[in-house]
């Protein structure tokens, strides 16, 4: 199995492409959601500056058919909603792979998770390309099947990067913030994230073998 991070670029014509291009600073959380028939019911929270502007774009947009605020404290308003815009959902059925909560969202662009296995990886990659949606791949992990893929000091670091953000975009640490945590030099923290990184893209292009990256001499 593999687990990835993607970063893609949101259809112009969805109302959380209009709401979070216009505002840029803000983000929205897709907590959970659910399709209903021409409709999807969706949890979801902004952090902004100002959540009661954003709140009110939100419930003003056409394909807003019921807001719901359920709660707004300082930068966080918490809503329940009901939109048209299905795209997600179709996205996620045409893909066979099913969408991790939360879904992030930040000027124009959504962040989510994904989960299975390497066939159902390549489809869901040929489906972006297919439809000119840009993309990025953020993080790419194994399971079980690439057991002894890495070093004990390389998944330690490589998950050390991931809690502390250094593979978002933008970056949530630097790679100095990085090594200072792990307690070593810069040098010693991206030789280990390198050699990590490059045993991963490796075993991903071979198809989940471990044997043919450990044979690769890497």
């Amino acid at each position: 199995m593999i687990a990835a991070r993607f970063r893609i670029r949101l259809p112009p014509e969805t109302w959380i492409a209009d709401v979070s291009t216009a505002a840029p600073d803000a983000t929205f959380r897709l907590l959970s959601g659910v399709r209903t028939g021409a409709t999807a019911i969706e949890l979801g929270e902004a952090v902004a500056d100002d959540p009661a502007a954003v709140g009110r774009a939100i419930a003003d947009h056409p394909s807003i058919e019921v807001f719901d605020r359920l709660e707004r404290t300082g930068e966080r308003l918490l809503a329940k909603y009901e939109t048209t815009d299905t795209g997600l959902y179709e996205f996620v059925a045409d893909s066979s792979l099913p969408v991790e909560y939360p879904v992030v969202v930040e000027d124009g662009w959504f962040e989510f998770d994904l989960t299975g296995t390497r066939e159902s990886f390549d489809r869901f990659r040929t489906a972006l390309d297919e439809a000119g949606r840009p993309y990025e791949l953020l993080s790419l992990v194994h399971s079980e099947e690439g057991a002894g893929l890495l070093t004990d000091r390389q998944r330690e670091v490589l998950d050390a990067a991931v809690r502390a953000g250094y593979f978002d975009v933008p970056r949530g640490c630097t790679l100095a913030e990085l090594a200072a945590d792990l307690g070593v030099d810069k040098s010693t923290a991206s030789r280990i994230l390198r050699r990590g990184q490059a045993r991963i893209v490796q075993w991903f292009l071979t198809a989940g073998d471990p044997a043919a990256v450990r044979h690769s001499g890497r």
